[in-house]
């Protein structure tokens, strides 16, 4: 996904000269493509997070195209006042790439372990959140960033995922893609965890369960079609995030306000920190986000017994 959004921007970069890409101090390995084309438009704020807000909004304010590109914790925990008054109070289209999402570099620690950044982000008025699960999603939702009215925050993983696509998917600001059909329910999930929850639902089909799966994307604002979804079938989120404040917190509430089923269950993180370090597939297995942990839970919600 890293590697699909610089090559998108490079490429972008060439027709349209208000791109500017702006990093703390990251991102080296990957960026470099950029760096060397448009050294002028590439910026190293270094670590100085708010500072790097602040500079952002200044170029959004004089007709720039803006990307900040950082670890997760660092594009937002560390500057929420700057992210919510220079950008958001001032609606400027500046794109917010939160790299690692959840439990992406596990080893680091709480320090890098965004898993309450879905519901910061949603909570600002104005700002839009996407989380493509895959670099063609990632590809496809390009031309909508530094578009529109108010910000962006784009949640990426690192490199190396496998896509769920084949070819560029229609997605965008509210709106989702089904990527698997089923008829007895249906797991709505984001990033990586789309992948995970592909391989709970050939699980679930040896049990006699048919699982859909919709990529949601669109964190904020929600394709409308998961409420239709939320009236035909069970639905039940899945995430690399707190089960307070994201994507299954997002359904139920939008449920509740058109007066249809909430979710049947709402997987994700725990409301506690991890207690250890460890890479991205041990700390989703302490919480059950694997698709051997999805089944069971899902199974078990849907009283399909052992």
């Amino acid at each position: 996904m890293r590697n699909a959004l610089i090559d998108e921007l490079t490429t972008l970069a060439v027709t349209d000269p208000s791109v500017v890409l702006i990093v703390n101090d990251v991102g080296f390995s990957v960026i470099e493509p950029f760096q060397r084309q448009f050294p002028q438009r590439f910026i190293n704020a270094g670590v100085a997070e708010a500072n790097m807000i602040g500079v952002a909004a200044g170029l959004a304010l004089t007709g720039h195209r803006v990307f900040v590109y950082a670890i997760a914790p660092f594009t937002t925990y560390r500057c929420m006042e700057q992210i919510r008054l220079d950008l958001c109070r001032t609606k400027l289209p500046v794109t917010l790439v939160g790299l690692g999402g959840g439990f992406t570099y596990g080893q680091l620690g709480t320090t890098h372990h965004p898993t309450e950044d879905v519901a910061m982000l949603r909570a600002l008025p104005g700002m839009r959140v996407l989380a493509p699960c895959d670099a063609l999603e990632t590809r496809a939702l390009v031309p909508y960033l530094g578009a529109g009215e108010g910000p962006i925050y784009l949640r990426l993983e690192k490199a190396g995922q496998s896509d769920v696509h084949t070819t560029l998917p229609a997605v965008g600001p509210g709106c989702s893609v089904r990527v698997r059909e089923g008829t007895d329910v249906t797991l709505v999930s984001y990033g990586t965890m789309v992948q995970v929850s592909l391989a709970a639902a050939e699980r679930l089909e040896g049990r006699g369960v048919s699982a859909g799966v919709v990529s949601a994307v669109s964190l904020k604002p929600l394709d409308p079609a998961l409420l239709v979804e939320l009236r035909m079938r069970p639905v039940v989120t899945v995430e690399e995030h707190s089960t307070i404040g994201g994507l299954g917190s997002a359904l139920a509430e939008a449920a509740a306000d058109a007066g249809v089923p909430a979710p049947r269950l709402r997987l994700g993180v725990a409301d506690a920190y991890a207690e250890v370090a460890g890479d991205q597939a041990y700390l989703r297995s302490l919480s059950g986000l694997t698709a051997e942990g999805i089944e069971t839970r899902v199974v078990a919600a849907l009283g399909r017994g052992a």
